[in-house]
């Protein structure tokens, strides 16, 4: 399947977890990626792994520079951008009260203001010729999981900005969704160690009995939002979550 030939597509935090898995999968598909981390390592390896496809790009995503650095990259190197993906993210997982003012910031800052960086960076040259963005929410936001403030409270955030951008944006053909995956990466086990009750909790609801693949089964979903296949569609959220919520 080739229906990303010809786009142009930046991915934040796209050189491991689940960005790496979209890094792969638009790739495959045709498209070319500029993936933006901070994990040298993980991203130099996955642009030797393909690179007439993947360039990458270490920055981190919560300054704005890095979100203007990333596109003028992207144009520089393949002439045009025509897609966003917003996956980077971190955050620390404590009770509500236990959370700091460096915790708030670090969720925001990489979640919430990164997201908006990226976009208000992108927006000029997606709107040159239409373009598409996908954002991440996240289940813990619309449950309201135990443990996870900083993380929900960024995560709805984004839904809410994205939503906006959907309406405002739509006259330039740029369409703007969210995808709430629930897939087992390294922070899904690293949260597996600390909170076992509650990641067999989550694990129990899920109606097809696992934690997804972020390459099998998140990644062609954001594919899918990035093509033509989805024209139709946006300000939309997307579970890739095994059922866990379904949205009304």
């Amino acid at each position: 399947m080739k229906n990303l030939e010809n786009q142009v597509i930046i991915v934040t935090g796209g050189a491991s977890g689940i960005g790496g898995a979209i890094t792969n999968v638009l790739a495959q598909r045709g498209a070319k990626i500029i993936a933006v981390d901070i994990n040298d390592e993980a991203g130099k390896k996955k642009e030797e792994e393909n690179p007439a496809k993947v360039v990458f790009m270490k920055g981190d995503v919560s300054k704005k520079s890095t979100a203007e650095e990333a596109v003028k990259l992207a144009v520089s190197k393949f002439g045009k951008l025509t897609g966003l993906v917003n996956n980077a993210h971190a955050s620390r997982q404590k009770p509500l009260m236990d959370l700091t003012e460096e915790d708030w910031a670090l969720s925001f800052g990489t979640g919430l203001n990164a997201t908006l960086y990226f976009m208000k960076s992108a927006y000029s040259e997606l709107s040159k010729n239409g373009g598409a963005i996908v954002n991440f929410g996240s289940g813990a936001g619309l449950e309201g999981q135990k443990n996870q403030a900083s993380y929900a409270a960024a995560k709805e955030a984004i839904r809410g900005l994205s939503r906006v951008a959907a309406n405002e944006w739509a006259n330039d053909n740029i369409r703007v969704n969210v995808v709430c995956p629930m897939a087992l990466t390294d922070g899904v086990k690293h949260w597996k160690e600390n909170f076992p009750e509650q990641y067999k909790e989550s694990k129990d609801k899920i109606p097809l009995k696992r934690f997804g693949d972020p390459e099998k089964d998140v990644a062609p979903i954001v594919a899918f939002l990035l093509s033509d296949d989805s024209q139709y569609m946006t300000g939309q959220t997307v579970m890739a979550d095994g059922g866990s919520i379904k949205l009304r």
